[in-house]
């Protein structure tokens, strides 16, 4: 058994803190089945220290000005940088994704993002000063929101994580973090870049916990804001939290977003494009576009297109360079993600390539890139959010009928549209309801909104409107002399 990444504490105040209570949480390596370490969790007792050295340490936090902050995240951020590659194999292992797509969202760019937050905060000015309507002026001040809940899941950890961690600390907030238990290990390596940053005691706390430890730190008394990513359900539980006690929230959630596959499109590049569109992580990702949506006088050519491409993927250890489809989180997860397969089976729905465990891994949580053909959009494989390497292909005869189609959910997150004319891409982009949207490609960009619509949550993150939300307005003003 290798325990060589066993975190028996918990990182409080700056130090490294004995649990209250012996409770602790297996972490299991998604490609071997066997325990990789085991990570202390949190009580309440423990969330209550955490959140309490976060509030100790607001005062001075706050109180650096921005320059100084920004020198603070530098140093978080190279001290994250240097880690990468090992950090970037740890979070493989865990989660199963393929480290060719590891290596950058959970390496690198947790640094780009804290340091893009450095830049922004050393580039903006604090306040905005007013002339009044009625005479003298006005000072609009912009002050930390205060203690931060961060809530985070184990498909992207270590960038879901900055892209709360980054905006927080660079307003001037302390943040109490509480990532996934299936992902908890390589969650301390923030920990560990925080010591060698030389921030001070309290601004970053680090509790892994169940919901319930979870759900106890969302309501706790001293908690400012809560910043959340995951499932649609735990969102709305955590926004009716917060929407009674006051409490400002950003919720990122799930989705089921579609790919529009128009007339004009160039097959090739869409094939190309396909496993980082709609299969990265496995399909463990929110925005990915499950949903292909093809014109029917092109639709057998897309369903060759695509079951060739998804059968051409090589499965495998998610550490070798050469692989694009690694093991699902968890056995619970494949049999989730199962379950739907067999579910879009028994309605009928014909499978063109996939659909079980592949039979050259015997050991791993694997699933079968797998492709549905001829899918009603009201079939619950193409309504609910699956979270694998399940794709369905859905027939449209105009334009018109493929954007209600994919309107057609209860989720707006992401999508994409395939089009040799990016002006026909921008105009059905303009029509879908989602919070971002790709025409012939589609990738977070760090310095623009990201953020869902309708059950996709609440708020943005990234680009300067995800550092509006860690911010609260002042107005201050002054009368003529």
């Amino acid at each position: 058994m290798d325990t060589t990444h066993d975190r028996p504490t918990l990182f409080i105040d700056g130090d490294w803190t004995t649990p209250t209570t012996n409770a602790a949480y297996d972490v299991i390596e998604a490609a071997t089945e066997k325990t990789l370490g085991t990570a202390a969790l949190a009580a309440p007792a423990d969330i209550d220290a955490a959140v309490a050295a976060a509030r100790r340490a607001l005062a001075t936090w706050r109180a650096l000005d921005d320059a100084e902050r920004a020198d603070h995240l530098d140093r978080f951020a190279a001290a994250l940088k240097s880690r990468a590659k090992q950090t970037a194999a740890l979070a493989s292992r865990e989660n199963g994704m393929p480290i060719s797509t590891s290596i950058s969202v959970n390496g690198y760019a947790p640094a780009l993002m804290i340091g893009y937050y450095a830049r922004l905060i050393r580039e903006a000015t604090r306040d905005d000063v007013r002339p009044s309507v009625f005479g003298g002026r006005t000072v609009v001040r912009r002050e930390p929101v205060g203690v931060v809940a961060a809530i985070t899941p184990w498909n992207y950890p270590q960038s879901l994580a900055a892209m709360k961690l980054g905006p927080a600390l660079a307003a001037g907030c302390t943040v109490v973090l509480k990532p996934s238990p299936e992902t908890a290990l390589d969650a301390y390596v923030f920990a560990e870049a925080a010591v060698e940053a030389g921030l001070p005691p309290g601004v970053l706390n680090i509790v892994p916990a169940d919901r319930e430890a979870g759900a106890y730190l969302v309501e706790h008394p001293d908690v400012d804001k809560v910043a959340f990513t995951g499932s649609t359900p735990a969102g709305r539980a955590i926004g009716e939290v917060c929407g009674r006690l006051l409490r400002p929230v950003t919720l990122e959630l799930g989705g089921k977003s579609a790919s529009i596959v128009t007339t004009d499109a160039d097959l090739d590049e869409f094939a190309a494009k396909l496993l980082e569109v709609s299969l990265v992580n496995n399909g463990q990702t929110c925005h990915a576009g499950t949903r292909i949506l093809a014109p029917r006088s092109r639709y057998d050519e897309v369903v060759d297109v695509v079951t060739e491409t998804v059968r051409s993927l090589k499965i495998g250890d998610p550490l070798d360079r050469a692989t694009q489809i690694g093991p699902l989180v968890s056995a619970a997860q494949r049999e989730r993600v199962l379950s739907y397969v067999e579910s879009g089976r028994t309605d009928g729905y014909r499978i063109t390539t996939g659909g079980g465990v592949p039979d050259e891994q015997p050991v791993g949580w694997y699933v079968e890139p797998t492709v549905f053909e001829g899918v009603d959009n009201a079939a619950r494989i193409a309504q609910e959010e699956i979270f694998g390497p399940v794709l369905t292909i859905t027939p449209f005869d105009t334009e018109d009928e493929a954007i209600a189609i994919a309107n057609d959910s209860l989720y707006g997150l992401g999508g994409t549209v395939w089009t040799t004319d990016e002006e026909r891409g921008l105009a059905i982009a303009d029509r879908v309801e989602s919070g971002s949207f790709g025409v012939n490609h589609y990738l977070l960009d760090l310095d623009a909104p990201f953020g869902g619509v309708k059950s996709s949550g609440l708020g943005r993150e990234l680009g300067p409107e995800g550092l509006a939300p860690y911010y609260r307005t002042k107005s201050v003003y002054f009368g003529t002399r």
